[in-house]
């Protein structure tokens, strides 16, 4: 699940859409475990692979080989 961290007071917080919880069977007062990891900057990541040379095909077909 995606979610954006926003500010409660002097706290941070998420919100867990409806239909997640309701899937997950959570509710107020549970405690749940959370995996944070902040999402990278998308921008930053495909200016990073400027220099490919290789086709996008070229690479989806090694990736396939032994599957």
């Amino acid at each position: 699940m995606r979610a954006k961290v926003r500010k409660w007071g002097s706290s941070l917080g998420i919100v867990i859409p409806k239909e997640v919880a309701e899937a997950r069977g959570v509710g107020p007062g549970d405690e749940v475990l959370a995996e944070i990891r902040k999402i990278s900057n998308m921008r930053e990541i495909f200016g990073s692979l400027r220099g490919w040379k290789r086709p996008t095909q070229q690479i989806k077909e090694e990736a396939r080989k032994g599957w």
